[in-house]
């Protein structure tokens, strides 16, 4: 089955609501980067002498800050790679056709969550399945 695809300007609309989330995100991850380097002692989080400079408790704090700023580095980072092979996938006219089904998934879906590769029911089967 030949799935229907979305003309060029469509497509190009897509691809300029993916670049403005891959600056977003771009500057998402530059303010983490920032936050992460300069957030009280630096790298002191880091560094073993840190637990003796301040209390235990903020050496807890400091430490969970900074786990929560890897993960929400490796998350962005990962929507960005996702938004990539969006782009790719605009590139070779598989973009908003749906990877289980063949479905052109419905352009409402394409603007929320431009790197999705399945349709929403398909998707619904899938995570039942997981």
């Amino acid at each position: 089955m030949t799935a229907k695809k979305y003309s060029a300007a469509k497509m190009k609309k897509f691809r300029r609501i993916i670049e403005a989330k891959m600056v977003e995100i771009t500057g998402d991850v530059n303010s983490i980067k920032t936050r992460m380097n300069h957030t009280g002692k630096g790298n002191a989080g880091l560094a073993q002498d840190s637990v003796y400079s301040t209390d235990m408790a903020g050496a807890g704090s400091d430490s969970y800050e900074r786990e929560k700023s890897f993960q929400l580095l490796d998350r962005e980072s990962n929507y960005f790679k996702h938004l990539e092979s969006a782009l790719e996938r605009i590139e070779n006219g598989e973009f908003g056709v749906c990877s289980l089904c063949g479905i052109l998934i419905p352009e409402e879906r394409m603007i929320e969550v431009p790197n999705a590769t399945k349709c929403v029911p398909c998707k619904d089967k899938d995570n039942l399945n997981l």
